[in-house]
């Protein structure tokens, strides 16, 4: 079975997920769709998309019934409108990170694809890269004990500039849900919700969050620190601690090429490239220097993940499930609430569970069959 692909959005994210879709046997790139024709013919040309499947509208690709799959690439704020749409038309959305700009927003794309009846996933790249793998593998079989806290960081400076979108709430800017979402996913991937959030921040000129700290704490005696910035340089890594252990991702945390686990039996350092495929990954840690293909950076991962779920009957993910999205949203709005940003298409303020059970490591995490 192949999946014929659609892209909604021809920016950078959009152009590296074309180039992984690429290294897929069974994925053809087959319509994209922009707000402007001339965008859409460029990357259509770019990518050999027929020249009658490049679309000036969002609601053209929609329409088109050669789509199996779209991937939502446009700007935050239009996550949410473009995802019900596609599910709307009868189509499976992998729909690029953050998932939406609220918890509201996300619940409600998640309950439009259960539904329709259609597949849908927050496109989280990095839980599908070899290294977060290999993460969940080490906490499971215990290899650190219980896990403890999880830190984690992604800033770099960037002049404040209103027509770039990280500056510009209209699309959903900042740093938190550009880049603070990463540590936060990875701190829900091990910890689970947390059923504490305090945060600081400053919120610039433009009205968005350009500096953040959030500190998360669990009924498990747990904690998480994530930060984000656009005017500080940050470490960008992420260190994962237990009651026997550690494990270290070095920059980038949220693509790492290799892992450092501290256990009781040493310190190893594990090669584990994002950009390649597991045998290609076996091969670098065993210091081969055959061919290797790294188009898409990594994106190719979550792309076979959405393959496999589709073919096996399933319209939720394991690894990134829709339940989750909408709680990391959660979190995300709780740090909002009290660092004061806000986006003009959103105003919703979202009210947090009484209790929360965070997850256990290594515990399976929910996402079977959706029944509509």
């Amino acid at each position: 079975m192949s999946f014929r692909w659609g892209i909604a959005g021809t920016g950078a994210i959009a152009r590296g997920f074309a180039e992984a879709l690429g290294r897929l046997p069974d994925a053809e790139l087959v319509a994209v769709g922009s707000r402007r024709q001339q965008t859409a013919d460029e990357f259509g040309e770019r990518f050999a998309v027929q020249p009658s499947r490049r679309y000036a509208s969002y609601e053209e690709l929609a329409a088109d019934d050669g789509v199996d799959v779209v991937y939502v690439a446009t700007p935050a704020s239009h996550h949410h409108r473009h995802t019900l749409l596609f599910l709307r038309a009868g189509r499976a959305v992998l729909c690029e990170k953050p998932f939406a700009l609220d918890a509201v927003q996300a619940a409600e794309m998640v309950a439009t694809a259960r539904d329709e009846g259609q597949f849908l996933m927050e496109a989280m790249w990095s839980r599908f890269l070899p290294a977060y793998v290999r993460i969940r593998e080490l906490v499971a079989a215990g290899a650190i004990g219980t896990v403890l806290a999880v830190d984690g960081d992604f800033g770099f400076r960037l002049p404040p500039t209103p027509d770039d979108r990280l500056f510009d709430p209209a699309r959903g800017g900042g740093a938190l849900l550009d880049l603070g979402v990463y540590p936060v996913s990875l701190a829900s991937m091990l910890l689970g919700e947390p059923d504490q959030v305090s945060a600081v921040g400053q919120v610039g000129a433009t009205g968005v969050d350009e500096h953040v700290a959030i500190l998360m704490g669990y009924q498990s005696g747990a904690v998480a620190l994530a930060k984000a910035s656009l005017r500080a340089g940050l470490s960008c890594t992420g260190r994962i601690s237990g009651t026997a252990g550690s494990i270290e991702l070095p920059a980038f945390m949220h693509c790492p090429d290799e892992l450092v686990v501290h256990s009781r039996s040493g310190t190893e350092r594990l090669r584990l490239p994002a950009a390649l495929d597991p045998a290609d990954t076996a091969d670098a840690a065993a210091g081969g220097d055959g061919p290797h293909d790294r188009a898409g950076g990594g994106l190719h991962h979550q792309a076979r993940h959405v393959h496999e779920r589709i073919r096996a009957g399933r319209l939720d993910s394991d690894v990134m499930p829709l339940d989750e999205s909408v709680s990391v949203m959660r979190t995300l709005d709780a740090v909002r609430a009290r660092i004061g940003p806000r986006y003009p298409t959103s105003d919703l303020e979202i009210p947090r569970p009484a209790t929360t059970i965070p997850h256990s490591p290594g515990a399976p995490r929910s996402g079977g069959d959706i029944h509509p």
